[in-house]
């Protein structure tokens, strides 16, 4: 058995061959202003991966899903739940035994080859960077609406430097306000799903309502009132509601202790998504008819009505600003990051991976940032022709990223085990056939959106991103196996 760890500098980078490890760079171990340094504490890890899975996406468009598959909703939720646990499992395994900063497009790079890992970490940055265009917006617009008298892309402007002033400071101020962000999305899920729950069965104090039970579930149209395809056509609603899982892999490089955060976060994605997800959506078809006009246009705003909570709606509002501020935040902080690795093997422009004195890419946040000051300006100028391309072309990606994490891991179990079998804290599941029944999900989900309008256009457009992408990597040279071929 090589005594050599799975990464060597030269697989993780392009053109260095120095003795430090790509492991090093991750834990922040080479000299103030030459690497990312490990700045993020264990609270911090903890709430980014405890609310990475809530985003404003679950406030917002889980009323869409519910109006076009009723209760079975929860079925489209637990399908897509079940995937990303299999996912964040897989992903879990490889970031335990090497926690780099380039996360499953550093292991893509050396289980499947140079093009895969410059393909998917440029696709991911591209897909945030639109990200942190449409959290902006969304962000501006809640602003607007309290104070107009700052215009829409005035605010937008206002939000993005805040929190780009943020990420340049250090990557503990980042974990800070990540955490109080992470932490009031938290503490407003927890308490929706008590409130609702003892409305559920009439014993919320100071309300007169009856218990209504789990009637809702069937009482109108049955649990399955669209018929079972509708099951699929949820799925396709809520599976990019799920898009942020992976991050507390990425930023457990900046820890102290990047297995330790890594294992505790892969063992407790099973809890997260059926809580926050399964538990919060429970809720609100029990406690009101999935059919009632109010449950389609805000869902979690309803419930707070029908339970008597004074403002509701502007309570509501200040949650969804925390999530689009807390998706804002991480989206910066996961494409500067994706960014850096890039630069590190090679991938990027060198300026990427040049740090502060306090650890941080300056550079990649600044490129990152000024994609998304552009994609704000298309929006605002071009919303129906530019900036709607950019959407359908990053659609995808999502399902792109999940399927490379899967082919990688395949790839990557065989090399850790031959190399260094200790650094498997985190095992797959039933490897290597849950693996490629998580694949063959994937697969499924991406023909099935080909079948559907609202999802075909998002699919052909980011395989045309990808096919780009692809064809730079080729021109690149980057078109070699896979680095464990000797």
């Amino acid at each position: 058995m090589s005594a050599q760890p799975p990464f060597t500098t030269e697989d993780a980078r392009t053109g260095n061959s120095g003795p430090a490890s790509a492991a090093a760079t991750a834990y922040g171990h080479e000299a103030a202003g030459h690497g990312l340094q490990a700045g993020l504490k264990n609270r911090h890890l903890s709430m980014i991966a405890i609310g990475g899975v809530i985003g404003a996406g679950l406030f917002v468009g889980s009323g869409a899903g519910i109006a076009a598959a009723g209760p079975a909703i929860l079925l489209s939720y637990a399908l897509v739940g079940a995937l990303v646990v299999m996912v964040m499992r897989m992903l879990g395994e490889m970031a335990a035994a090497n926690p780099v900063s380039g996360s499953f497009s550093a292991y893509a790079d050396r289980a499947l080859g140079r093009w895969a890992g410059f393909s998917i970490g440029w696709l991911y940055w591209f897909f945030w960077v639109v990200v942190l265009a449409v959290e902006a917006m969304a962000g501006a617009g809640i602003l607007n609406s309290w104070m107009p008298a700052v215009p829409t892309w005035g605010w937008a402007l206002i939000v993005m430097i805040v929190l780009t002033a943020t990420n340049l400071f250090s990557v503990g101020s980042y974990g800070e306000f990540e955490f109080w962000f992470a932490g009031i999305k938290v503490v407003a899920i927890a308490a929706f799903i008590v409130v609702g729950g003892l409305a559920v069965f009439g014993v919320l104090p100071g309300t007169h309502d009856h218990a209504v039970g789990l009637t809702n579930l069937t009482g109108q149209g049955g649990f399955l009132p669209k018929g079972p395809g509708a099951i699929l056509t949820g799925v396709l609603m809520v599976v990019f509601s799920f898009m942020g899982s992976e991050i507390v892999t990425l930023a457990a490089g900046e820890s102290t202790d990047p297995r330790k955060a890594v294992v505790k976060a892969t063992n407790s994605v099973i809890w997260r998504i059926a809580v926050f997800y399964l538990g919060s959506i429970l809720i609100v078809v029990s406690l009101l008819p999935w059919n009632s006009p109010e449950v389609a246009k805000s869902p979690y705003v309803a419930v707070l009505n029908h339970v008597g909570i004074p403002h509701a709606g502007e309570l509501m509002n200040v949650i969804v600003l925390t999530a689009v501020l807390s998706c804002l935040n991480s989206g910066l902080y996961t494409a500067s990051r994706m960014a850096f690795s890039l630069s590190e093997r090679g991938d990027a422009p060198r300026s990427f991976s040049r740090t502060t004195s306090r650890g941080v890419p300056a550079t990649a946040i600044l490129a990152s940032v000024v994609f998304g000051f552009i994609a704000v300006y298309f929006d605002y100028q071009y919303p129906k022709t530019i900036f709607q391309f950019l959407l359908n072309s990053s659609g995808a990606v999502a399902l792109f990223v999940w399927l490379v994490i899967c082919f990688s891991q395949l790839r990557m179990r065989k090399i850790v085990e031959r190399e260094s079998p200790e650094r498997l804290s985190v095992k797959m599941w039933a490897y290597p056939y849950l693996t490629w029944v998580t694949i063959g999900m994937i697969v499924f989900v991406i023909g099935y959106m080909l079948t559907d309008p609202s999802g075909r256009d998002q699919v052909l457009m980011s395989v045309l991103a990808a096919a780009v992408v692809l064809a730079v990597a080729f021109i690149r040279g980057k078109g070699r196996g896979a680095l464990d071929k000797r």
